[in-house]
Formats: structure tokens, C-alpha cells, sequence
């Protein structure tokens, strides 16, 4: 197998940031009342009813149904397609813990002081994907 040139780099070097994310759905009415409403990230705009964007931060969060890119079949319920870590600080996770249990969410873990110097707290969007809200210790 031949080795990578290092010294004429990759065309990859270039990538500066993860633009967007997309997360494929199953139930797109649940997903976007659980990040517009549950969440509250603002809407950035639809493109179509089968792409729906969000700003996060800097970047955009896409809910979309497989098929423009990707026809794959859902993922099985029971199994997280995906696990989205979003940064706050330590106080705000606690603040988040309370409001999603206000807004009936289940909580898979409560605020919790991690070995490794997070404070995290997880739970799950309408179609089972892991979320976890985390701050640095």
C-alpha cells in the first residue's frame, strides 16, 4: 500500500468546521416540535418538508427524511442514529435539566460531575437519538 505524501498535505486540510449537521428522521411533526419547541433553537428555513434548518451556535442543524442524498432505510427504534453533544456552562446544564423536565422530557441521566471533567446531562429527541448537554469542568 502506497503511503500518503505528507509533505504535499491533503486537499482535506482545508475543512475548518463541521457547517452542518443533519440528523435523518423518522417522525419529522415530533422532531420539529421537540427542537423548536422543546429545544427552542430558532428556525433558519425549510427548503422543502423534507428539510428543515436551524441555527445552533454557528452552525445549522438540518432535519431532513432520507432520499435526496441517501436512500437508506430508518434506523431500527431502540437505536440512536446519532449523539449530539451540545456546549453550555456548568450552571446552565443543571438550568436545562429543569426546564426539560418541566417539558416532560425524560432525563437518561441527571446532571452528573464526570471523571474526566464534564458535567453532563442526557436524554433523547422523539426518534431516540442521544443528546447531552456538557460543560467543562
Amino acid at each position: 500500500m502506497n503511503e500518503p505524501d505528507r509533505q504535499s498535505g491533503s486537499a482535506f486540510d482545508a475543512i475548518r468546521a463541521i457547517d452542518y449537521t443533519v440528523v435523518f428522521v423518522r417522525d419529522m411533526e415530533a422532531m420539529r416540535y421537540f427542537y423548536e419547541s422543546v429545544m427552542g433553537f430558532p428556525f433558519l428555513r425549510e427548503l422543502s418538508s423534507n428539510w428543515i434548518e436551524y441555527k445552533v451556535g454557528g452552525n445549522t442543524l438540518v432535519l431532513s427524511r432520507p432520499g435526496l442524498t441517501a436512500s437508506d432505510v430508518p434506523t431500527p427504534y431502540g437505536s440512536a442514529a446519532l449523539h449530539l453533544a451540545f456546549r453550555v456552562s456548568a450552571l446552565e446544564v443543571d438550568q436545562c435539566a429543569e426546564e426539560l423536565m418541566r417539558k416532560g422530557i425524560n432525563l437518561l441521566s441527571p446532571p452528573t460531575n464526570r471523571d474526566f471533567g464534564h458535567r453532563t446531562l442526557f436524554f433523547r429527541d422523539p426518534d431516540g437519538n442521544l443528546l447531552e448537554m456538557f460543560a467543562e469542568i
